[in-house]
């Protein structure tokens, strides 16, 4: 998979996609991740990409004629066959869920528009497959809703992570949260580790963790029960 991200702040992504499982995907060479300066895509030698709002308000709006720049030349420098999709991360777009990563994890390419200041012209909309937020509030940018999308898409990808079991077993994986999980010492303070976690019955841990999980979310998040 190839992950492009347009962003004013590349920067952003260093200690987040350097460590870790992330990190291991790319040494890897499971997906790659390209950044996009968009000031590079500016016309003037000041490299300014925003300008203040018609009819008035506060902050910058980021201009329509440097995104689309650089979307063009991402695409232009990518496998015209790809499967993939164009991006924006937008509080006004669909909540990004579990399912929704999983989706994302089937295409060849994914192209990240990250915004910040005031927001983007509203004309660079038409240059978007989808705007996807991660939740109802509002962030100074679009990168850290990139970093959190590309992190969850990447769980999803063969490989990636150290079990296949891994990414089966998280919560929203199958729409409901995780069961609860113990490791040593089996008595921590009064608090016993289950017995049945104990037991090497298969049949009867996978029915134990099972229920624990539909309890766990019928108390936790009964929204995804109904």
């Amino acid at each position: 998979m190839l992950i492009d991200i347009i962003t004013l702040f590349p920067e952003m992504f260093t200690g987040v996609f350097g460590e870790s499982i992330i990190k291991r995907a790319v040494d890897k060479n499971i997906f790659e991740v390209r950044f996009t300066q968009l000031r590079d895509f500016a016309f003037d030698k000041h490299r300014q990409v925003d300008d203040s709002p018609f009819g008035g308000g506060a902050g910058m709006v980021l201009k329509p004629e440097p995104v689309y720049r650089a979307v063009r030349d991402v695409l232009a420098k990518s496998d015209e066959n790809f499967s993939r999709k164009v991006i924006v991360t937008d509080p006004s777009g669909e909540v990004f869920t579990q399912s929704k990563a999983k989706e994302l994890a089937t295409l060849d390419q994914i192209v990240f528009i990250c915004g910040h200041y005031e927001g983007f012209d509203a004309r660079i909309y038409d240059l978007a497959d989808e705007l996807i937020s991660i939740g109802d509030y509002v962030l100074t940018g679009g990168e850290l809703p990139a970093m959190v999308i590309v992190d969850a898409v990447a769980r999803m990808l063969p490989n990636v992570l150290g079990s296949a079991e891994s990414a089966a077993t998280d919560s929203f994986f199958d729409g409901m949260l995780g069961f609860p999980q113990y490791t040593r010492p089996r008595d921590f303070e009064g608090k016993l580790v289950p017995d049945v976690l104990l037991s090497g019955n298969h049949a009867e841990i996978k029915k134990w963790r099972e229920t624990q999980a539909l309890n766990l979310t019928r108390a936790r998040r009964p929204d995804l029960i109904n």
